[in-house]
């Protein structure tokens, strides 16, 4: 008995059987991994490998840099002592500046340019080119690794022919230790010394205490228990061109306390029948002190909290500050106002080089 059968009747199961592709003789497809690492491509010598010549050429232009970085670190210290610091030129497009800043940034750029494009140009014609794959290791390294890690620093100061390649060595001493003398030579931008003008302040005797806001002489009266005034000096104007210069050294708070509240004798001594004055600019960089606790006699710098007692010498009792606040000793004149006997006996403000 016969049977139809359809278009597929003689095709059997398609697994057992090679795929078109490969009947027809081609190579079947094969898949990889992508994401399988490929290795190291293979290392092309470069021409300064092969050829001595070509060495010696970058080893000059790399000793040329180095030069040049040199010469331009001079250029810099020449050019910080000769040019006048109001002399002024044009450079288009930027319009007309400073000399002298031109001319240091100018071959201070060109002095640390030389010195990475030296660097630059060293590592990629004379030292080893071949890439190196290196295991990583745990933090804690055993003995065999850290020997293995000292020989591979030396095969790469090897590879780096630093030792062969005198020229360079040489150039890169001499510009590596001339750069740094550009920072040197800028401290003297800093400016003269101060000599004695951070010891006094426009306080001297007889001067009146005059109210930092209404600019009306003080008298004892005027200071009562518990409050805070600021003071300045007699004379010192608003609108003097050097008020914020005097000012800032001449800030006063006035703080009226029992006597028998104050601890400290010297300042007892200073004060007038309970009022103490003291420096308002704080002994830790300078911040006006403004913040005064009643209860405590504490006066709170708000900068870096630094807290001073005024019945103790204003001595510090917490904070940054370094020493205590220095006090104005005051008295009254023929009048009544309140004013100094003399100026400060030490130096307002935070502590400087000189101030010994």
């Amino acid at each position: 008995m016969s049977s139809e059968t359809g278009p597929h009747e003689n095709v059997s199961d398609d697994k057992n059987l090679p795929s078109a592709q490969d009947a027809s003789g081609a190579e079947p497809e094969v898949h990889t991994n992508p994401f399988a690492d490929p290795g190291l491509a293979p290392h092309d010598p470069r021409i300064q490998d092969i050829d001595e010549r070509a060495a010696k050429r970058s080893e000059r232009t790399v000793a040329m840099l180095f030069t040049v970085s040199m010469l331009a670190t001079l250029g810099f210290i020449v050019a910080y002592a000769v040019i006048p610091v109001d002399e002024y030129v044009y450079i288009f497009p930027i319009g007309r500046i400073s000399a002298v800043n031109f001319a240091l940034g100018m071959t201070l750029g060109v002095a640390l340019f030389c010195i990475g494009a030296a660097a630059v140009h060293w590592s990629r014609t004379l030292m080893s080119g071949a890439e190196i794959v290196q295991d990583r290791y745990p933090i804690g390294a055993a003995d065999e690794d850290k020997a293995g890690a000292l020989a591979a620093f030396g095969e790469g100061v090897r590879d780096s022919q630093f030792g062969r390649r005198k020229l360079i060595r040489t150039t890169m001493f001499g510009a590596l230790a001339l750069v740094p003398l550009s920072g040197v030579v800028l401290l003297g931008s800093l400016g003269p010394a101060p000599g004695t003008k951070l010891r006094h302040t426009a306080w001297a005797r007889g001067k009146r205490l005059v109210n930092e806001n209404t600019h009306e002489a003080l008298r004892p009266e005027d200071i009562t228990i518990g409050s805070l005034s600021f003071a300045l000096p007699e004379g010192l104007e608003h609108d003097d061109h050097s008020f914020q210069k005097e000012i800032a050294k001449a800030a006063l708070m006035l703080v009226r306390l029992e006597p028998e509240d104050i601890k400290d004798q010297q300042e007892l001594e200073w004060s007038y029948q309970g009022i103490v004055a003291y420096s308002k600019i704080c002994t830790h960089v300078g911040c006006p002190v403004s913040l005064y606790e009643q209860q405590t006699h504490h006066v709170l710098c708000p900068c870096h909290q630094s807290t001073f007692d005024l019945a103790d010498g204003a001595r510090v009792i917490f904070g940054p500050a370094g020493h205590p606040l220095p006090q104005l000793r005051i008295g009254v004149d023929d009048e009544g106002y309140l004013m100094a006997l003399d100026d400060f006996a030490e130096p307002v403000g935070p502590s400087f080089w000189e101030r010994g």
